[in-house]
């Protein structure tokens, strides 16, 4: 079993992600390959590990600890991966960079074309997504993400801090009575628990679970919104609406996990990242 890592990794993926298909998507292979791997592991070590049930794959309780196992031969494995790319990586190549979706499309690339003219080896890769992103798995190299904290896995640089505002169409008195809901990834959001606590369920209207839709929204005169500062400033359509929700930011972390911080071109594209984010502080700051 500890000589063929390959299949430990089907069934890793088949537990975390409880369905066949789950773990096909997460892998990118097809549904037949999964199946395929899992029973070869099954087979090899002479037990059925998983129990099959119209709603998925079950891992029965006295199994759990075989999984736990595995999971840490799989931190092991992008450990070592990490550590022999990080070895061998020059001071310039593609460097991956998750971020927001309104980041990505707004943010950060006219900062990129910055860097690019100050160190021309390095080629972003932006990786556009409100969902979290390991950095572990080498999904990304750098993120950059407005939060309260980090996770213990990553290490990163406090850029700049990310206001919000409650926005309504320009030139409407009164503003909407009705708020834009955040759904989705956008539940976690600092704003989103705001409302959930102090917005009424029935004052709830359209929602959506990106910050670029709930613009697109409030623009319409769909309902209140909640929006990051440097969004809802640019567009001479919406306007802040005092008084509705107290002063809120969160901070942006420009940040890589904490076993590839030292990879030249990681560690190039971070401070730059960071140098260029702060530059644009008052605007994020919603001043």
């Amino acid at each position: 079993m500890a000589d063929d890592w390959d299949d430990l990794r089907f069934v890793l993926a088949v537990a975390e992600e409880g369905t066949v298909s789950g773990a096909a998507r997460r892998l990118g292979v097809n549904h037949a390959t999964v199946l395929r791997r899992v029973a070869q592991f099954e087979e090899r070590v002479g037990s059925i590990l998983f129990d099959k049930t119209p709603r998925g794959y079950v891992l029965p309780t006295d199994r759990t600890r075989i999984i736990d196992a595995v999971r840490e031969v799989d931190r092991a494995v992008q450990l070592v991966h990490r550590l022999i790319t990080g070895a061998r990586a020059p001071l310039s190549g593609d460097v991956r960079i998750t971020s927001t979706d309104s980041f990505c499309q707004i943010l950060l690339p006219p900062l990129l074309a910055r860097i690019s003219a100050i160190a021309p080896g390095l080629r972003a890769i932006l990786v556009s997504s409100n969902a979290y992103v390991d950095l572990g798995r080498s999904q990304a190299d750098v993120t950059v993400r407005p939060t309260v904290r980090l996770p213990e896995e990553l290490t990163g640089t406090r850029a700049a801090v990310l206001a919000f505002a409650v926005y309504g169409p320009a030139g409407t008195a009164p503003p909407p009575h009705q708020w834009l809901t955040l759904t989705g990834q956008l539940e976690r959001t600092l704003p989103a628990r705001w409302m959930a606590e102090n917005v009424a369920a029935d004052l709830l209207g359209d929602g959506a679970d990106s910050f670029l839709t709930v613009h697109a929204l409030a623009v319409l005169g769909r309902g209140l919104a909640i929006l990051p500062c440097f969004l809802g400033d640019a567009d001479d359509r919406l306007q802040r609406v005092e008084g509705r929700m107290p002063p809120m930011s969160v901070d942006i972390w420009v940040a890589s996990h904490t076993d590839l911080a030292q990879v030249p071109r990681i560690a190039l594209m971070r401070r730059l990242l960071s140098e260029a984010i702060a530059a644009e502080a008052p605007r994020l700051a919603g001043r």
